[in-house]
């Protein structure tokens, strides 16, 4: 039988390609849908290991991709939204999830694939409703994803009666080893599992792959994936590095024993197989879950040692900004308003202490343009924003109970630190935005202009610092002194503002410098209004 390869390399591509844009339709969609509900999940319901892989289950079965849900999970495990333990479960989960996209495909509608594609267009051109719309989109993705497995399926055809391709598969079948490298370097290629284990799937119903031959290569497909939670992970915080490494470890001990029990693994397989009158494509689905189920089974009661070890492997500090409150647990409202007025005042205390650590990052990234500081910033900033919503919520809740006169003083008080310190945090986003436009447009500040801003800086960062400690002591004599402090700052802002205006006029500096400039000054003078405004409370004026 004479094989035409262009034919046979243009299917199998194209129908990669569509399966591939099927698959992100699908979860974009459904993602889209379900709004930040998925986030909700994971940041809800990660209580225990448990409910951990629960909702790692259940937030990749809708968005059909691990390494999507895995991805989700690092970046919450960066922003100090979840532990390194909640993170180790929900991976665990998004493994079991991911095999819906195997029995999706196992059920045999590729027949159905254009009528589903012209719904989900439909919906799409002809509903405006922006959840419609994403409704619509992931069904045009579920389509588009059987059309593209069945060009693939029709491209690998011929493969069962090439001579070389055969041997290939006798060659895995007698060294399961090489089995899981071509899926693990496949899998890494294209990032997909969901697309490779759709690839086997098509092959085993052709014929052109022996199942003892497949299932060394979907082992191989699951240490493959782990390459998107690595490459998300570059460049984030130890914690997140961790998170992505124990994806790795997890697959790969997984791969490890069912590579042990590949014959019995295989036997169970065929008993499946028969029992349940299961089809080519079924049968790889159902070896894909159990291999996945029975993997989680095996390590979930060792989830403290998947942390040790990949502690040990990446040392170092988690220097993780934490999103959460610590202090303001409901029960104190209960018991006692005073108490519960203390512990929301420590946690506005933890949020000035952002607020300094912010204004701190955003100075380094004047000076050193490095994006890391910038980038840390903006986390402590949403940090900020996230707080700010949790104080505001639990201190509305204890002016339900019925409060002192000190009680309502301080109440108020702490109210309009929150505020305040929110600001702060405004302001800093503001000059970073500033730092990126000068970064971006080659704006080049004089080297006044720049000694300026540094003992600009210096002064906010000290008269916040001050601030917040004067917070946290009610100390009176330092609540003096930021006042004193901010009409430096007001001053110097003045002064600067002044220099600035003659620099200009003796082209020192241009206009876009000039504009940069003053509105960094200016930012910084109103970060000075707000500290003043928590020493002024402190001080009960």
């Amino acid at each position: 039988m004479e094989i035409d390869i262009q034919t046979l390399l243009f299917e199998f591509f194209g129908g990669l390609g569509i399966f591939l844009l099927g698959i992100k339709f699908m979860g974009d969609g459904l993602q889209k849908s379900a709004g930040n509900r998925l986030r909700d999940i994971l940041d809800r319901f990660t209580s225990n290991p448990f409910l951990g892989v629960l909702a790692g289950i259940i937030v990749t079965g809708l968005i059909q991709s691990s390494s999507g849900t895995t991805v989700l999970t690092v970046g919450l495990v960066n922003a100090g939204f979840m532990t390194l333990r909640q993170a180790i479960g929900v991976i665990m989960g998004a493994n079991i999830g991911t095999t819906v996209t195997a029995f999706i495909i196992g059920i045999d509608i590729g027949e159905y694939a254009l009528p589903i594609i012209a719904i989900g267009s439909l919906i799409i051109f002809f509903i405006k409703s922006p959840r419609m719309v994403a409704i619509g989109q992931a069904i045009f993705g579920f389509g588009a994803l059987f059309l593209g497995l069945e060009l693939m399926s029709n491209g690998m055809k011929p493969l069962s009666s090439l001579a070389t391709f055969h041997e290939l598969t006798m060659s895995m079948s007698e060294t399961p080893i090489l089995g899981v490298l071509i899926g693990t370097i496949f899998t890494m290629i294209v990032q997909s599992s969901s697309a490779t284990i759709g690839i086997l799937q098509s092959l085993y119903a052709e014929g052109a792959i022996t199942l003892e031959a497949a299932l060394p290569v979907l082992f191989g497909d699951n240490i493959g994936t782990t390459i998107t939670a690595i490459l998300a992970a570059i460049g984030s915080t130890v914690v997140a590095k961790r998170a992505a490494l124990t994806h790795v470890i997890f697959n790969l001990i997984g791969t490890t024993i069912f590579m042990l029990l590949l014959i019995p693994f295989t036997s169970y397989v065929v008993f499946l197989q028969q029992q349940l009158a299961l089809n080519e494509e079924m049968t790889i689905a159902f070896a894909h879950g159990s291999f996945n189920v029975i993997n989680t089974i095996i390590q979930l009661p060792f989830i403290a040692v998947l942390a040790w070890i990949v502690t040990k492997l990446i040392p170092g500090e988690d220097s993780v900004i934490q999103y959460k409150p610590k202090h303001l647990d409901p029960i104190f409202i209960e018991r006692s308003s005073s108490l519960a007025l203390e512990q929301a005042k420590l946690e506005v205390v933890r949020m000035g202490e952002y607020a300094y650590k912010g204004l701190e990052e955003t100075s380094l990234y004047l000076t050193t343009n490095q994006p890391r500081h910038s980038d840390t910033a903006i986390q402590i900033e949403s940090a900020i924003n996230n707080l700010d919503r949790r104080i505001t919520d639990y201190l509305v809740q204890i002016s339900s109970e019925s409060l002192t006169e000190a009680e309502s003083s301080k109440h108020t008080t702490l109210m309009d630190t929150v505020r305040d310190i929110e600001r702060i945090g405004d302001h800093f986003e503001n000059i970073i935005e500033l730092i990126d436009y000068k970064i971006t447009n080659k704006v080049n500040l004089s080297k006044q202009a720049f000694e300026d801003l540094n003992s600009m800086f210096d002064l906010t960062l000290l008269t916040v610092k001050q601030a917040v400690s004067a917070l946290d002591k009610l100390d009176r004599e330092k609540a003096i002194e930021v006042v004193q402090k901010e009409e430096q700052i007001d001053n110097m802002e003045r002064e600067f503002r002044k220099n600035h205006i003659i620099r200009m006029n003796e082209n020192l500096c241009n206009g876009s410098a000039g504009i940069v400039f003053v509105d960094i000054i200016s930012n910084l003078e109103r970060i000075g209004d707000h500290a003043v405004n928590i020493a002024e409370d402190v001080l009960g004026e």
